[in-house]
C-alpha cells in the first residue's frame, strides 16, 4: 500500500470581503426585522375587523374577559394604516409594546453592528415590574370603568 503525498505551499488566509463582518454582525437582528414586518404585512393586509379571518380570543369566548393581548391584531392593522387612534383604542399596551420593540430592536441593531452585546441587563424587578403592568392592564380593561380600554 503507497500512499501518496503532494508538497503544497501554505497558503496564504483569505480575507473576508469587506463588510462581511457586519453583516455577519447583524443578521440575527436583521432577521428579526424580517420576521416582524412580514407579521405586521400580513396582518395590515388581512383585516382583522373582518370575521373569518383570525380565530376569536379563546379567553374572551370563553369567560367574556379581555385578555392582555385582545385587539392587538386589530392594534397592529391600525399601526400599519397609520391610524394611531385607532390602535390605541384597540389596545393601548399592545401600542406601547410596538414602540418598546422599535426602540428595543433598535439599539440592538445598533450595538450588533458595532461589535457589541447587547446588554439589556433587564433584571427581576424589571420583569416583575412588566408583569405588575400586564397584570393591571388586564384587570382595568375588564372593570366596569376600564371601558375605555376595550378593544
Amino acid at each position: 500500500m503507497t500512499v501518496e503525498t503532494t508538497d503544497t505551499a501554505p497558503t496564504a488566509p483569505v480575507e473576508p470581503p469587506a463588510g462581511a463582518g457586519l453583516l455577519r454582525r447583524t443578521a440575527v437582528p436583521l432577521g428579526v426585522l424580517g420576521g416582524v414586518a412580514a407579521a405586521f404585512a400580513y396582518v395590515g393586509a388581512v383585516d382583522p375587523n373582518e370575521p373569518g379571518h383570525y380565530p376569536a380570543c379563546p379567553l374572551l369566548r370563553v369567560t367574556g374577559l379581555y385578555c392582555p393581548g385582545c385587539g392587538g391584531l386589530r392594534s397592529a392593522h391600525a399601526i400599519v394604516h397609520g391610524d394611531l387612534t385607532a390602535a390605541l383604542g384597540a389596545n393601548a399596551l399592545a401600542v406601547v409594546g410596538y414602540a418598546l420593540f422599535a426602540v428595543l430592536w433598535t439599539v440592538w441593531a445598533v450595538r450588533a453592528a458595532r461589535g457589541r452585546p447587547l446588554g439589556a441587563g433587564l433584571g427581576r424587578a424589571h420583569l416583575w415590574a412588566l408583569g405588575a403592568v400586564v397584570l393591571t392592564f388586564t384587570v382595568v380593561r375588564n372593570l366596569p370603568f376600564g371601558g375605555f380600554l376595550h378593544p
